[in-house]
């Protein structure tokens, strides 16, 4: 074992294999005909399509199976609390590079691959799935099936293991996952601009042309914020050259915290019912709409507040080649993700067969007929 290489079950974390417990519980329910409901904490039951199905609980089957700083990947089961994984990961002084959101206390590493939601590092570093090397997944026959590996050379089966990011459970039941870690930055700091709507999207953009070490940009009620990560040298630099009035350190963590778990005001201060997620090219002047967005991902993610119609959403985001999804609240029984073309659902359902041919993993959870 090399040196700061973690023992299974993580630094001291509880661990248990529960998969001949969930083969059992798998098999129970197939002969029965129920579908399951895949969940481990529930932070996220919000997202998608309503949640339905008998519940499975994932949060026996925990631990860190492997950690090695040296090689730059940690292993671990999907019921291990996300909080685990970064505190191991901060005692060795790397990070998650998709910075993922946990929206509640015990979020879980499989509900944060399966959801596959990335933080404000995510237009800089990279997605969920970006970071995802290998996978152990329980198919609908409760059959044991390994992806990818546990280096970042070994790719076989590669794309298999990423697409299970952003799956919602839809698939088979994650029972582990490899992902890539990295250093944490030596510096950070943020920088904060008045500048109105337009004026920030074409700064974000041009900026995002430069060789600056970005980390994250959001815009919200007149206000610019960027964060700067990297060498020290670097983040200095890129300090003098940009300006604008630098936040506390303190305040700034609290900052990108409060848009990474969405408490800031914007998220948490709307009379509205829903909440809509527009991903759309980075350059795109401000869009028709309303209300007022926040922006994320360097002008590539726009969140609106707002009771108005899905179709005018999503005739919005298509008009500039884009897409809406309808992040919280509303109407959870329709469908909350853009339509597919016809050919790409029959992809998805293709896959759907091919992993869980009885359909009883979270059954119509991110669309009403998969």
């Amino acid at each position: 074992m090399r040196p700061g290489e973690a023992r299974p079950g993580g630094s001291g974390a509880a661990s248990s294999d529960a998969t001949e417990a969930f083969r059992e519980r798998l098999a129970d329910a197939r002969a029965r005909g129920t579908p399951l409901c895949i969940r481990g904490a529930g932070t996220k039951d919000w997202y998608g399509r309503t949640p339905c199905g008998e519940g499975f609980d994932t949060r026996e089957h925990r631990g860190i199976v492997a950690y090695d700083p040296a090689e730059l990947v940690i292993t671990a089961r999907c019921g291990t609390p996300l909080a685990d994984i970064e505190q191991a990961l901060a005692a060795a002084h790397q990070c998650l590079p998709f910075e993922p959101p946990h929206f509640g206390a015990g979020a879980t590493l499989g509900g944060t691959i399966a959801a596959g939601l990335a933080g404000p590092r995510r237009a800089y570093a990279g997605a969920a799935r970006d970071f995802v090397l290998g996978a152990v997944l329980m198919d609908g026959e409760g059959r044991t099936l390994r992806f990818g590996g546990q280096v970042m050379k070994n790719v076989a089966g590669y794309d298999v293991a990423r697409l299970l990011a952003g799956s919602l459970g839809v698939l088979g039941l994650i029972l582990e996952v490899s992902l890539k870690v990295l250093p944490r930055p030596a510096a950070e700091t943020t920088l904060c601009f008045e500048l109105d709507h337009a004026d920030a999207i074409e700064r974000m953009n041009r900026w995002a042309g430069r060789p600056l070490p970005l980390s994250a940009s959001a815009w919200h009620a007149g206000v610019l914020s960027v964060r700067l990560s990297g060498a020290s040298a670097a983040v200095e630099a890129a300090r003098k050259a940009l300006g604008g009035e630098r936040l506390a350190d303190e305040a700034a963590e609290r900052f990108w915290t409060s848009v990474r778990e969405q408490r800031h005001p914007f998220f948490t201060g709307s009379t509205s019912s829903a909440l809509w997620r527009l991903a759309v090219p980075s350059a795109v002047a401000p869009l028709p709409l309303a209300e007022p967005p926040f922006i994320e991902w360097g002008g590539g993610q726009r969140w609106y507040a707002t009771d108005a119609p899905a179709e005018t959403l999503r005739r919005v985001a298509a008009q500039v080649g884009g897409h809406a999804t309808l992040f919280r609240g509303a109407d959870r029984d329709g469908e909350v993700f853009t339509p597919l073309p016809q050919p790409l659902m029959d992809m998805h359902r293709r896959l759907k067969a091919a992993f869980d041919p009885a359909g009883l993993f979270n059954r119509g959870r991110m669309y009403s007929d998969l």
